[in-house]
């Protein structure tokens, strides 16, 4: 492409979203000449993106929709855990085709303080990789190794604030107000006070308060998260077009997918819970434009761990879109609490309400994740049934750590507030379903149950529209990783109990189907190569709750395109029956046997998909 053409292409992508980004950028904060220096940074992006990735982007406006079929399906790892380095796993990448994987989430991999890193959430350099990664070119050669064979790249921004070893945070420290402006420094705590009067706390146990402080300056500092995570001031100008020039020069090394971290905690107003306000979705809209200005091959992702009536608005309008992506959170507690109570009406519920979204909001599905399972549930559901939060959310707690009469979940408690009677729980799912109790037992018969168990989660996964994400080591049932407990530095973070490193030998027994791991890999991988053939499964589809008049067992259905789909889950231990009465003819999509459904018996935690066609 000649320079003048590149030119054009620029002036076009522009002009397309100008005047929106530049009222709402006056809107919060009536300066020209920082809009201008934004418009001009835009610029110097889009001209240093290399060509393969220029070309990348055509192909991706040519199908912008490249994100949301039925074939997608994604994995979240960490580096160390899954491969050791960036170079080991573009080595692996064979694995991840054979998983089925066309998209890979990498975990935090930036400069971050050892020791005071959240787990690499606490950003210390947002254009240098962790030497114990690797190196930006080691990120870049990744990910064009990636795009060779058709899998798209994601990557955390952490955005609500920076490690307390930033440079801006430095030079904060030194004296230089200009970097000072761009944190929450007070000179005493009366205004935090102030602020902490409506701030709910995000670690109440582990870094209680949202305010620290700093001996170097003998100030107060905004922390939300912890203390050595200062909060970036995006009331400054400064701060918003140095840290949307960080996005997008990730970006430029063929990041594909950008997971907005805590962004609904990125604009502060005294007097607020400083969480979801209306500055927040015009920050991230005009993101949407940037990117779609210098990168539109790349998407947004948001990281929005709140209740339906608070994710949503995310997806920004069909007009004035926001994210691309969210996490459907809510969904995963529930089918957790589901596990647990083996009562799918609350499930039910929560389904019925995301099935009625309009279909272009492409959520991200997923049983487990590198974080703790918040139970965020709908309480005022639950109250109809006698069920009150806080006894609730200790049963929970307890069935699924296998502190419960008749539990063989092995979990541990995240963030233990005995004040509230409030905890969050960890573990993985292969755990959480009873499979790691069974082996220690050497218990055959639970053993089958906890792979069973295991199975059909993950069939109840890829049943829903929205792209399926596995959790590194899932796809062969990797146990808790007790280890952290010796680790000084991950002892006092459960979360650490799901984040073991990815057993390669166990990886290797996903070929013999007597195994654990043979077993789930071969079913898992069989699911997903059903659902990426039939269109049914596409974002497109309808969907809705089937009714089963049976409180064990969950049934879902879908249509598109003549084909039409039913799928009946049992959350029971014990066989049950699904009273459903389906007029057409089906067959089983695992047995391809021919099957009435009309009075659906299943096993204890077993499941069926079938399929009837009208074309």
């Amino acid at each position: 492409m000649s320079e003048e053409r590149m030119d054009r292409v620029f002036t076009e992508r522009l002009n397309a979203h100008i005047e929106e980004m530049r009222w709402l950028y006056n809107e919060l904060y009536n300066d020209d000449n920082a809009f201008n220096y934004f418009c001009g940074m835009l610029y110097e992006y889009f001209s240093a993106r290399s060509r393969s990735l220029k070309d990348w982007d055509l192909s991706r406006i040519e199908d912008p929709e490249w994100y949301t079929g039925n074939e997608m399906l994604g994995m979240q790892m960490y580096v160390d855990c899954f491969a050791g380095d960036l170079k080991g796993v573009r080595s692996r990448l064979d694995y991840l085709e054979e998983c089925g994987v066309n998209y890979i989430h990498l975990m935090p991999l930036l400069t971050s303080p050892e020791g005071r890193s959240d787990g690499g959430y606490a950003v210390a350099d947002f254009r240098q990789v962790d030497p114990k990664f690797g190196t930006m070119e080691d990120l870049a050669g990744l990910s064009d190794a990636c795009h060779e064979r058709g899998l798209s790249v994601c990557l955390d921004f952490v955005m609500n604030h920076t490690s307390e070893e930033h440079e801006w945070a430095k030079r904060a420290k030194n004296g230089e107000k200009e970097y000072q402006d761009r944190y929450f420094f007070f000179d005493d705590w009366s205004i935090p006070q102030e602020f902490e009067k409506t701030m709910p706390e995000v670690f109440p146990t582990t870094a209680p308060g949202n305010f620290s402080w700093c001996p170097e300056l003998s100030k107060v500092v905004m922390t939300t998260f912890y203390p050595y995570q200062w909060d970036l001031n995006y009331r400054n100008p400064t701060v918003f077009n140095d840290m949307t020039a960080n996005m997008l020069y990730l970006c430029n090394q063929g990041v594909d997918i950008i997971r907005l971290d805590a962004v609904p905690y990125i604009w502060k107003t005294l007097g607020t819970d400083c969480r979801n306000l209306l500055q927040v979705h015009t920050l991230v809209r005009i993101m949407r434009m940037a990117a779609e200005v210098v990168c539109p091959g790349t998407v947004l992702l948001g990281e929005v761990v709140m209740e339906p009536s608070r994710v949503v608005p995310y997806f920004g309008t069909i007009d004035k879109p926001e994210c691309n992506m969210l996490y459907n959170v809510t969904t995963m507690a529930t089918t957790w609490h589901t596990v647990a109570t083996k009562d799918v009406r609350l499930l039910k519920d929560q389904l019925g309400k995301i099935f009625s979204l309009p279909k272009q909001y492409i959520f991200l599905n997923y049983l487990r994740c590198h974080d703790d399972i918040g139970w965020g549930l709908d309480y005022d559901y639950l109250k109809q049934f006698g069920i009150e939060e806080v006894a609730h959310k200790r049963f929970l707690n307890d069935y699924l750590r296998g502190a419960y009469p008749g539990s063989d979940c092995r979990g541990e408690l995240y963030n233990d507030d005995i004040r509230l009677g409030d905890a969050r729980l960890c573990g993985t799912t292969a755990s959480l379903c009873g499979i790691e109790a069974a082996e220690y037992e050497k218990n055959k018969e639970k053993l089958e149950m906890g792979i069973r168990l295991d199975i059909m989660l993950h069939a109840f996964l890829f049943a829903m529209s929205g792209i399926p994400v596995l959790y590194s080591g899932d796809e062969i049932g990797q146990l808790n990783d007790y280890g952290y407990h010796e680790d000084p530095l991950k002892a006092e973070d459960s979360r650490y109990l799901h984040r073991g490193k990815l057993d390669w030998n166990s990886v290797r027994r996903r070929s013999n189907r007597r195994t654990r791991e043979g077993k789930l890999f071969n079913a898992i991988t069989e699911l997903f190569d059903i659902r990426s053939k039939y269109v049914v499964f596409e974002n497109a589809a309808d969907e809705w709750v089937v009714e089963t008049y049976n409180d064990h067992v969950l049934g879902i259905g879908r249509y598109y395109r003549g084909e039409k789909f039913i799928a009946l889950y049992n959350f029971s231990p014990d066989d049950q029956t699904a009273w459903v009465n389906e007029v057409e003819d089906y067959r089983d999509m695992l047995t391809e046997k021919k099957l009435k459904a009309r009075g659906v018996v299943l096993e204890g935690y077993g499941f069926k998909w079938l399929m009837t066609s009208f074309k």
